[in-house]
C-alpha cells in the first residue's frame, strides 16, 4: 500500500492520491538510512505529507548541530510540505520536521520540555542505536532511501 492510498486524518476519500497517480511513491513501511562517521542507523517513515516530500530530497547529506544536549538538528535545502500533524511534545528517536528552520531534527534524549509553537510534525522514528548521536558537538549525516533487498 502506498502512502498515498492511506487515508488520512480529516481529509475527504476524493483528495486521497490513488496509487496510480503517483506509481513511485514509498510503501507506508519505507525505511531511511543514517550514516555518520563508522555508522548506520534505519528510521521507518510516517505516512504524511512532510515525509514524502522530505523523501524527495533524498539522498541528503547535512552538518547536524547540537542542540541542548536533546537533539541533532540541520537546515534543510528548501521548506517542504507542513501536511503533517503538528505535536508538541518528542519521543527519543523522532526524526521530525522543524517548519520555521526549515530544519530537520532527531532526538537522542528527553528532557521533558515542551515544543513551542508552532510544533513539529514527526518524519518517522529511528528503529534502533539512537545514543550513537548521544555525543557532544555536530555530526556530518546521510540520510538515504533504504530500498528493498538493500542491506540495513
Amino acid at each position: 500500500m502506498t502512502f498515498g492510498a492511506i487515508a488520512r486524518e480529516g481529509e475527504s476519500p476524493a483528495r486521497q492520491e490513488s496509487p496510480a497517480e503517483t506509481p513511485t511513491q514509498p510503501k507506508s513501511n519505507m525505511k531511511i538510512s543514517l550514516k555518520f562517521r563508522d555508522k548506520t542507523l534505519t528510521a521507518t517513515l510516517n505516512d504524511n505529507e512532510t515525509t514524502r516530500d522530505f523523501v524527495s530530497l533524498l539522498p541528503l547529506t547535512l552538518t547536524l548541530k547540537d542542540l541542548l544536549g536533546r537533539e541533532k538538528y540541520g537546515r534543510l535545502p528548501r521548506a517542504i510540505s507542513d501536511g503533517g500533524k503538528r505535536r508538541f511534545t518528542y519521543e527519543v528517536g523522532q526524526l521530525i520536521y522543524w517548519s520555521p528552520g526549515p530544519d530537520v531534527a532527531v532526538y537522542y534524549r528527553n528532557d521533558g520540555e515542551r515544543i513551542p509553537s508552532p510544533g513539529i510534525i514527526v518524519i518517522g522514528k529511528v528503529d534502533s542505536g539512537i545514543e550513537a548521536l548521544n555525543a557532544p558537538g555536530s555530526v556530518r549525516l546521510t540520510f538515504e532511501l533504504v530500498h528493498e533487498g538493500d542491506p540495513k
